[in-house]
């Protein structure tokens, strides 16, 4: 008990003397923002700072972008991952914090080091890009880089603090007509796909009232035709198909497939169904590392924690992650709820006094939470039970 009082000492002490660094990354990131699989400037300065940390590093597992931090104590241990985002968001730069994610979860697995030196095991600082996306998560699970991580976790900026909760299944579907041109004093000589297009979008918004409550569907027509007095033989439509599980997900775009298809005959055209991104499983929770990570938000001076939330809040990478091992993504207060997420005002209060106060208690947390599951197996035990139990 001494031990860990003198480790959680040192902790802190770590981050106060290395929190300038930090900072520092943050704020680059925040000047140099890149989209998702185009993160390069991030990528080498956050591998540049863990190679300088003692990590050994490798990068391009899976996609580009991503990178491997790994720390081994070469004692045996578990197997501990904090997971880095980086990509910001057209037009409005880091309006959903990931420059402060990356620093937080890159702080919190250097402090760590110490503690896992004298207790045991394996700390990984794992560059997941892409998230607003092309899905980085999903590409480094299907890629098997999460199959030896015990737990893997992150915070996310929010305006409140918690434990994070449920995120809904995701299914981007890409509609193409293709029909055949004509004058417009002329359409009998032709095929309109845009009939086709806006004939399945209306019978998208007859189905809405069919779907089970907490599904969501929305999308656009991101290609309708270029001239008035052409019939348009090709057009697009893009959406989106959400639901509390990937199963229920599938429903939704199998059915919308079919109306699709019967649209497209009575308007005398074709249509393909494809994938535009990457599809986003439901977020599979861990009440057992919640409730270390409570504990361990407590001990930073966090207040107001928010518990997991049941209901599902948007839809994310993380699930693949979720599916893998046992998977945390608490939330962390930086602005007011008046502060809309993907927003130049939340971009902004990453690097304002609040954002660095974030960083330092975020970072904290996160590794208090990293030095529990490293020096008591049997809470690691009961987290793991609940996650086979969750995926049996």
């Amino acid at each position: 008990m001494e031990q860990l009082k003198t480790l959680e000492i040192q902790i802190k002490q770590d981050l106060e003397a290395h929190l300038g660094s930090y900072q520092s990354l943050v704020k680059y990131l925040y000047d140099n923002p890149e989209l998702g699989n185009e993160e390069f400037l991030a990528q080498a300065a956050l591998i540049s700072y863990l190679e300088q940390a003692g990590f050994s590093v490798q990068k391009s597992v899976a996609v580009p972008t991503d990178f491997i931090g790994v720390y081994d104590t070469a004692k045996p241990g578990p197997t501990l991952a904090y997971m880095c985002e980086y990509d910001a968001l057209p037009g409005v730069g880091h309006g959903c914090g990931h420059n402060l994610i990356a620093a937080i979860s890159l702080a919190a697995g250097c402090a760590l080091k110490n503690a896992a030196d004298q207790i045991g095991g394996v700390i990984q600082i794992i560059g997941t890009p892409a998230e607003e996306n092309f899905g980085g998560k999903v590409s480094l699970a299907q890629a098997g880089v999460f199959n030896g991580v015990d737990v893997a976790m992150m915070l996310h900026p929010d305006s409140e603090n918690g434990l994070g909760g449920r995120s809904m299944a995701l299914i981007p579907v890409r509609f193409q007509f293709h029909g055949k041109t004509a004058h417009g004093t002329s359409p009998w000589e032709g095929a309109s796909a845009l009939d086709g297009a806006v004939s399945t979008y209306n019978l998208i918004n007859q189905l809405r009232q069919f779907v089970k409550p907490g599904s969501s569907i929305h999308g656009i027509f991101s290609d309708g035709g270029k001239a008035a007095n052409v019939i348009p033989d090709f057009a697009q439509l893009d959406y989106y198909f959400r639901a509390s599980t990937m199963a229920y997900a599938k429903e939704i775009k199998e059915k919308v497939e079919l109306a699709a298809k019967s649209a497209a005959m009575a308007a005398g055209v074709t249509v393909e169904a494809s994938l535009y991104e990457t599809a986003y499983d439901d977020c599979l929770m861990n009440y057992s590392l919640g409730d270390l990570l409570k504990t361990a938000m407590i001990k930073a001076e966090l207040n107001n924690i928010e518990a997991i939330t049941e209901d599902p809040r948007g839809s994310t990478d993380l699930g693949a992650v979720s599916y893998q091992c046992p998977t945390i993504q608490g939330r962390i207060k930086i602005c007011y709820e008046d502060v809309a997420g993907h927003s130049r005002e939340l971009a902004d209060a990453t690097i304002s006094s609040v954002g660095t106060e974030a960083l330092f208690k975020g970072s904290y947390s996160l590794a208090l939470l990293g030095l529990e599951l490293l020096s008591n197996p049997d809470a690691l035990a009961k987290i793991k039970a609940e996650f086979a139990q969750a995926t049996k």
